[in-house]
Parts: structure tokens; sequence; C-alpha cells
């Protein structure tokens, strides 16, 4: 996954409040790939 995917991750979810399968199904990763990301920016409360 590249540094644009990550930020594309995080703007979806923040700007757009897009939910993880979506955004997932538009870049074509994993679920769980979504959630690290979010994860690691402290944008999932798990």
């Amino acid at each position: 996954m590249t540094v644009e995917d990550w930020a594309e991750i995080r703007r979806l979810s923040r700007v757009e409040g897009m939910a993880i399968k979506a955004i997932a199904r538009r870049l074509g990763v994993s679920r769980n790939a979504v959630r690290r990301a979010l994860a690691r920016e402290g944008l999932l409360h798990v």
C-alpha cells in the first residue's frame, strides 16, 4: 500500500464519512488494511 493510499483512506473516512467496507471496495484493498490505516491515525475506535 502506498502513502497515497493511506492518505486517501484517511480522506475518505474523515471528509466523505465513508464506511470501511466502501473504502476497501473503492481502493481494492482488504477491510483489515483500511482498519489498520485508520487505527494508526487514531481514527478507528475499536
